[in-house]
């Protein structure tokens, strides 16, 4: 249950004033003090914009896990916050939560219990529920999670048909650092937006998530989430650069592309509209040159931050 002193301060957030949030106020003015609050939920959060009749449903989604490897190790619990948004990226309310449990069948590693405070005895015989999280799903439009080229790999091993929807993720389709803050974490955003939260708990991160796209950026004057809506739209594209001399190795790397061991070449991913530009800096610092016609494979939200995007150059177009 929330206290009458976390519900002000929320209030005070969102448009309405109380004497603790002059005290604030009065506090931050100084420029000695930084003032941060507990993160709760509001009725909305974008108070002075209807919501449309015809308002879209995302899902934020984090999950905590056993481990890195989504090939070996297991979910252990999984939050959702389903919340409405329109086409201009207001975020207006949280229509559904969830923050389920699921025993992975084999003791939870130290290391992980002492970063999430997760406990064998926390998950033992527990599982997620398939049919909520099925129905969830079924009225999104939008899945998002904070490094969701972590939690995607997961999410569709445990629940395939997170395969049929787009993802967008709220580090890479932010610019975080362009709108002046230091970090993406999302400890970091939190106390740069005056608030705090209980770390590294699947559906408190996911609140923490939703407060953060609702945001309006300082410099751009947008919403986090306006500028996710509108990243996530994008088209990508998956380049190899086969045939790349030794002694270019570190060029590449220092352009951004990681070196693919089993078929011995160098690639990365990049924006479609930046293709034929990365296509002539790869002609005058790689190949000496000659123009290359090298091999490639365009994707978009349906793929991104999943690990079924191809990474055989052999099977992609050039």
């Amino acid at each position: 249950m929330q206290d009458g002193r976390g519900q002000s301060l929320q209030d005070g957030l969102f448009g309405t004033r109380d004497p603790l949030d002059e005290m604030r106020s009065a506090l931050e003015a100084t420029g000695r003090f930084k003032v941060l609050e507990r993160l709760a939920k509001p009725a909305t959060y974008s108070p002075e914009v209807p919501v449309p009749a015809r308002a879209s449903t995302c899902i934020y989604l984090d999950v905590e896990t056993t481990g890195l490897r989504s090939s070996e190790d297991k979910i252990i619990q999984l939050g959702i916050v389903a919340f409405r948004y329109d086409a201009f990226g207001n975020v207006h309310d949280v229509v559904a939560e969830l923050d389920e449990f699921e025993d992975p069948g084999r003791p939870i590693p130290e290391e992980i219990t002492e970063l999430t405070g997760i406990t064998d005895e926390d998950v033992r015989g527990t599982r997620i529920d398939d049919e909520r999280v099925a129905a969830l799903l079924a009225d999104a439009s939008l899945v998002v999670a904070h490094n969701a080229s972590f939690d995607r790999p997961f999410v569709e091993k445990r629940f395939p048909a997170f395969k049929d929807v787009t993802w967008a993720c709220s580090i890479e389709d932010v610019n975080w650092r362009s709108e002046g803050f230091g970090s993406s974490k999302l400890e970091w955003l939190a106390f740069q937006h005056g608030f705090f939260y209980d770390s590294h708990r699947a559906s408190s991160d996911c609140l923490a998530g939703v407060r953060l796209l609702a945001a309006e950026l300082p410099r751009s004057q947008r919403t986090a989430m306006s500028k996710l809506l509108e990243s996530a739209a994008r088209h990508d594209v998956r380049l190899w650069a086969v045939g790349s001399p030794f002694e270019t190795k570190d060029a590449l790397r220092r352009r951004g592309y990681r070196w693919q061991a089993s078929a011995k070449v160098w690639w990365r991913d990049l924006r479609a509209d930046q293709h034929e530009a990365e296509l002539e800096w790869l002609t005058k610092n790689v190949y000496g040159g000659r123009r290359r016609e090298l091999p490639f494979v365009s994707f978009d939200g349906a793929l991104r931050y999943s690990s079924r995007i191809s990474d055989d150059p052999a099977s992609a177009r050039g």
